[in-house]
């Protein structure tokens, strides 16, 4: 399993950046993503019609939950890096936590902020 983040999934609706490499992991079965993602992609979404679209992609991949171990490794994330005076947006520690949990890599276009994590396994989306 390979979890992907709010970008790509957008780039995905959109048909540009990473939109290929999501493809393949969509039919390869591999594909989820967060309900932190989940949020922001419907909060996002402007009229019906991209509701509908938003909706249809997240049937096609499981949005994992933001369980308590999930909040207690983004709360540690959150602790570490703002004591080393680099912290990130609230979304991406719950992302993080939930991607630590479940001990699977994120699909990110967003480096800069997930490699702060140092334990968390980060996927080029424009890699094979």
């Amino acid at each position: 399993m390979i979890i992907a983040d709010t970008d790509v999934l957008i780039d995905f609706l959109s048909d540009s950046g990473a939109a290929p490499r999501v493809a393949r992991e969509f039919e390869a079965g591999n594909l989820a993503t967060t309900v932190i993602s989940r949020i922001e992609l419907l909060v996002a979404a402007g009229d019906a019609l991209q509701q509908r679209l938003v909706l249809d992609l997240l049937d096609m991949a499981p949005s994992l939950p933001l369980d308590s171990g999930s909040a207690n490794r983004a709360v540690a994330l959150r602790i570490l890096l703002e004591e080393a005076g680099t912290p990130i947006r609230l979304a991406d520690y719950l992302i993080a936590g939930i991607a630590l949990q479940h001990r699977a890599p994120l699909l990110t276009r967003n480096r800069a902020h997930f490699e702060r994590i140092g334990n968390l396994t980060l996927v080029d989306p424009y890699e094979s």
